[in-house]
């Protein structure tokens, strides 16, 4: 039977089972064994992490080429304009690639935000504000050099949602198992009866 785990991963969490010798690890949180993560988040990212026995949905939600919507909360450094939001939603030239367009919306803080340790780096006279952005890719850092390159750097990442999972009441650090049913509501697959 096919095992699917949704993960909160904290700030300052590796993306990995075996031991980092600085950082906690997934083996830290989830005593799960034969388990992958299905992509990654960056160290000092937070939220949604999907991990699972299967390959075959492991490659369906990682790879770029089923262009999965990935949802994250950002908060950024500044009041964000509109015709910032309007940049990151038609692409954004970073360089060595341009990204795809994306959804980006001002929101107000997420509700029932939990506390980052360690606290976010504010300035005093410097106003922040958050956003929700889709993206459709996952390329290394994309939302953080997202936001910078429009002026607006990334203070704090939390991936909120990836395809129809998301991160819903799960606290830092916490894990629940998805159940067959709603594996299949949300792939819009054939539940498997055997």
């Amino acid at each position: 039977m096919r095992q699917v785990i949704l993960f909160n991963k904290p700030y300052g969490v590796v993306c990995q089972f075996s031991p980092d010798g600085r950082h906690p690890t997934l083996k830290d949180f989830i005593p799960i064994a034969d388990i992958y993560a299905a992509g990654r988040l960056d160290t000092d990212s937070e939220g949604l992490l999907i991990l699972t026995d299967d390959g075959r949905l492991q490659h369906q939600l990682a790879h770029p080429m089923h262009k999965l919507p990935k949802t994250y909360w950002v908060q950024v450094e500044g009041e964000i304009t509109d015709t910032a939001l309007q940049t990151l939603a038609q692409g954004v030239d970073l360089g060595d690639f341009v990204t795809q367009p994306a959804c980006a919306e001002h929101i107000a803080e997420p509700a029932g935000l939990w506390t980052r340790t360690p606290p976010v780096r504010y300035r005093k006279h410097i106003p922040t504000s958050w956003i929700a952005l889709t993206i459709t890719e996952g390329k290394n850092r994309q939302v953080r050099r997202m936001t910078a390159k429009t002026g607006y750097p990334t203070l704090r990442l939390i991936r909120a949602r990836i395809g129809g999972f998301i991160l819903d009441q799960l606290a830092p650090g916490q894990y629940r198992s998805v159940d067959a049913n709603e594996i299949a509501n949300i792939l819009q697959e054939p539940v498997n009866r055997r």
